[in-house]
């Protein structure tokens, strides 16, 4: 979610992805032109610290994700402002990793991990208020949770989080409270205001003479 300002602004569409597919981005994964975003593996460390490719973690893990302008437009700059190396690593015969670290290999969820909490400990250091740690995986529920909250479809909201079974996806909606289920009782009923507005209207057009040549006899 940070690397700068730019990465900040495309989180959501990080979030729709687990971070070993986030870390898994390649430039060949992202198609600019037509704001694709192409996920067909994710990047591992091994217990012996291999770096691995491996496919995503279920079938329904091989996607396309839409990218909106401002999304495109940060993905356009995280490419711009990628150092070029002398010497790109290759991982399982994949190069040109979007995130690398300092050696010029490929960050993993570790490094992202590490600076979540370091991003946490500067708040709570200066603000009385205090938020909780803060994990990718915890971004990636909480985008679920709010798109779900948004009255998204519940088979695009599966497609974008890549869950192979419907019932992890619908799990998500059974957990809104009294104060989901009141706000979305206020947006129907003001949905049914509206349309008794919009017939209202539509029967006193229809109520209405029709214009005919005395109605502009000259006076």
């Amino acid at each position: 979610m940070v690397v700068n300002d730019s990465v900040t602004k495309e989180g959501i569409t990080k979030d729709q992805m687990r971070i070993s597919e986030f870390c898994g981005l390649t430039l060949r994964d992202i198609d600019l032109e037509n704001k694709v975003i192409n996920i067909d593996h994710q990047l591992q460390r091994t217990s012996d610290m291999r770096l691995v490719i491996e496919s995503t973690k279920t079938n329904a893990g091989t996607r396309k994700l839409p990218m909106t302008e401002d999304v495109a437009q940060c993905f356009r700059t995280i490419s711009e402002d990628r150092e070029e190396l002398k010497c790109e690593r290759v991982v399982d015969g994949y190069t040109r990793f979007l995130f690398t670290d300092k050696n010029g290999y490929p960050e993993v969820a570790m490094h992202w991990e590490h600076r979540f909490n370091h991003m946490v400990k500067r708040y709570n250091d200066i603000y009385r208020v205090q938020i909780p740690n803060t994990t990718p995986h915890i971004c990636r529920h909480t985008y679920c949770r709010n798109m779900a909250k948004s009255g998204m479809n519940p088979k695009l909201l599966q497609y974008l989080m890549e869950h192979s079974d419907i019932g992890v996806t619908l799990n998500t909606y059974t957990h809104l409270g009294l104060e989901d289920a009141t706000d979305e009782l206020r947006r129907m009923e003001e949905l049914g205001s509206a349309r008794k507005e919009l017939e209202k209207n539509e029967e006193e057009n229809e109520e209405e003479k029709p214009v005919s040549q005395k109605m502009f006899r000259a006076i």
